[in-house]
């Protein structure tokens, strides 16, 4: 087609009606380039029927954008959406995983896809997932080895205390990421956060013996009490409850 003609007809398959539509796919899928077919996918009169002759078609499939905007289309079967998310890229996985006008079941795929290839991607794409993932994706992203990506999982808007608290906590956790946690200008000024920090031996004495001051009498008891922690640390507790570690 000369590019005049392709421009008219991208222009009918987004504005024509439904049966209009489902007569120009029909006449015109065998041809189609991604510029058309995703204009078509954009048209509110678009049918599921209309969808599947795209989606029979093997050829459009190759097509990145294509197979996204299909798995993201509310018309477009469930289990025809879900069979094409292993094929797509992280980071349209990561998109879809986040975005609240996929149906709950897509994104949950898109979710578990990006589960299973955390652990081949860079530091760099685990940083990006980071910043932006979903609650699922927090989960796995929050034992990360790597400071820098939990760095940016901090950045995370959808991060929340609770989700935090399995690294507070974990005797698995490197000691520069519990750092790291109690310097972030949001979560190093939680009291729940400051309180786990300090009940955790992987946490530098010198981060925890800055914090026990502000912890409330209760948590200074169990501090004083937690013979896992370093004697330093239960002394400056014993001293602040008025007697010293036995």
């Amino acid at each position: 087609m000369v590019e005049g003609s392709n421009q008219s007809l991208a222009v009918r398959l987004r504005e024509s009606d439904a049966d209009e539509l489902l007569q120009l796919l029909r006449k015109h899928v065998k041809e189609l380039d991604v510029p058309e077919v995703r204009q078509a996918l954009r048209n509110p009169f678009l049918t599921q029927q209309a969808i599947e002759l795209l989606l029979d078609e093997r050829r459009l499939l190759a097509f990145s954008e294509i197979r996204k905007d299909l798995v993201c289309h509310p018309r477009t079967p469930e289990v025809r959406a879900r069979r094409l998310v292993p094929s797509l890229f992280w980071r349209d996985l990561l998109q879809i995983s986040i975005d609240g006008r996929v149906r709950p079941q897509v994104r949950r795929s898109a979710d578990l896809q990006l589960r299973e290839r955390i652990h081949i991607l860079s530091v760099g794409e685990r940083m990006s997932i980071a910043r932006r993932a979903s609650p699922a994706l927090i989960q796995q992203l929050r034992m990360d080895p790597d400071p820098r990506v939990i760095g940016a999982l901090l950045e995370n808007p959808r991060l929340t205390e609770g989700s935090l608290m399995p690294l507070l906590g974990s005797d698995r956790a490197k000691p520069e990421i519990l750092t790291l946690v109690a310097r972030h200008r949001r979560w190093g000024i939680r009291y729940g956060v400051r309180s786990a920090l300090c009940r955790n031996a992987r946490t530098s004495p010198e981060i925890v013996l800055g914090l026990l001051s502000q912890l409330k009498k209760s948590d200074l008891r169990a501090v004083f009490q937690d013979r896992r922690l370093s004697v330093a640390v239960r002394r400056r507790a014993g001293t602040l409850l008025g007697h010293e570690p036995s």
